[in-house]
């Protein structure tokens, strides 16, 4: 992890006491952002629809809706959207309940635009009425771009679009958020309204079907080989705590009042955790150890169309908010490694581990010193 000072001071005086609307905390990253905002002391109402029942979750394994003022709702349905939250007024609004996974979008498109178009559109139209509001962020996708396959990473001025009904619901969500902007968002004394892009994110307590992650997990768990559907497929892998400290940083310039941040931002790893999905399955099972999964690489023709390359240049959120990546991706895969060994190990208290896991990161510790640093990896390491 490189050696720089991660300022959560200041995240903690622009968040703590403030009422924050948070969309999607019954996914993966909603679930890791609803723990930080805790530990940041921020007063978070948080909208979702039911975790999924057909297996285990972040929201279960870190009880979440102990940590927010938990409400279910379909973002789809305006007047229900508008119901929910009624009696809010928030002085900030994240917006990341999504359908996130390219291949159950080509299964289902047309719920994949309403969730991800018209549900970001909803969102947006309650939270310009909201008489306290200083700033929204939405979360979109890196996979918003264009993609021409460039060697490159896509900035933030670059075209949008997207071939798979996924990566055009995000580039869609995209024009949702700048048509808000400069309709409704645009006078001086208007609230702040940004949108972030983050790469292809990992991190324990991610059981999404069809990523590669979870997928190892469930193998591993089954105690059978995991399918890799396209081993040469290049992506800017990052775990989940990378992108949620940039959309911290976001919100907390938000609520000072910085008006200078609005718009778009990028927030992709270095160049050397852009690999191929074999180089990053390689790197899980080297950090596994012992009964580490088996790999079996399968043939890309036999799946839906997938981009072969993608990479973000995040150039603008290193110079304009000094966010840059604290790991590197084999931390990124020790920390991720960590967690799930601990819940197979049966442990109980993933919450604590996940609270230490954002400890760490804040403060610079590498995972390599995980097992003299940390009880509860020590004694997941030995059950494993």
């Amino acid at each position: 992890m490189p050696d720089q000072r991660f300022d959560e001071e200041r995240l903690s005086r622009a968040l703590a006491g403030r009422r924050i609307l948070l969309t999607g905390h019954t996914g993966f990253k909603g679930g890791w952002l609803a723990l930080w905002l805790r530990r940041l002391g921020a007063d978070t109402t948080a909208v979702a629809l039911p975790p999924c029942d057909r297996g285990p979750s972040l929201f279960e394994a870190i009880d979440v809706d102990g940590l927010v003022d938990h409400r279910l709702c379909d973002i789809r349905d305006e007047a229900a959207f508008a119901q929910t939250v009624m009696d809010l007024d928030p002085d900030l609004v994240i917006h990341m309940a999504a359908q996130a996974l390219v291949r159950p979008s080509y299964v289902s498109p047309v719920e994949t635009f309403q969730t991800n178009v018209v549900g970001t559109a909803v969102v947006l139209d309650a939270a310009r009425r909201f008489q306290s509001l200083k700033g929204v962020v939405v979360v979109t996708s890196d996979k918003c771009y264009d993609n021409q396959g460039w060697d490159w990473g896509y900035r933030e001025s670059d075209r949008l679009g997207g071939s798979d009904p996924y990566s055009a619901s995000k580039g869609c969500a995209e024009l949702v958020v700048d048509s808000y902007r400069r309709s409704f968002f645009a006078e001086p004394d208007s609230p702040i309204l940004a949108s972030v892009r983050a790469g292809n994110v990992f991190g324990g307590g991610d059981w999404s079907v069809d990523r590669l992650v979870p997928d190892i997990i469930r193998a591993v768990e089954a105690g059978k080989p995991v399918q890799i559907r396209n081993p040469a497929s290049v992506r800017p892998w990052q775990h989940v705590l990378e992108p949620l400290a940039g959309y911290l940083m976001l919100a907390a310039r938000m609520l000072e009042g910085d008006r200078t941040i609005g718009g778009a931002w990028n927030f992709g790893p270095d160049a050397d955790a852009t690999v191929d999905v074999a180089t990053l399955a390689g790197m899980v099972e080297s950090a596994w150890g012992r009964g580490a999964p088996n790999f079996v690489f399968g043939d890309p023709a036999k799946s839906p169309p997938e981009a072969a390359i993608l990479r973000l240049d995040s150039q603008k959120a290193r110079e304009r908010l000094g966010w840059r990546p604290r790991l590197t991706l084999a931390d990124a895969v020790a920390l991720t490694v960590e967690w799930y060994r601990a819940g197979l190990a049966g442990r109980r208290d993933l919450r604590l581990l996940s609270e230490r896991q954002i400890a760490r990161y804040v403060m610079g510790v590498r995972p390599a010193t995980l097992p003299q640093f940390d009880p509860v990896f020590r004694e997941a390491a030995a059950c494993a």
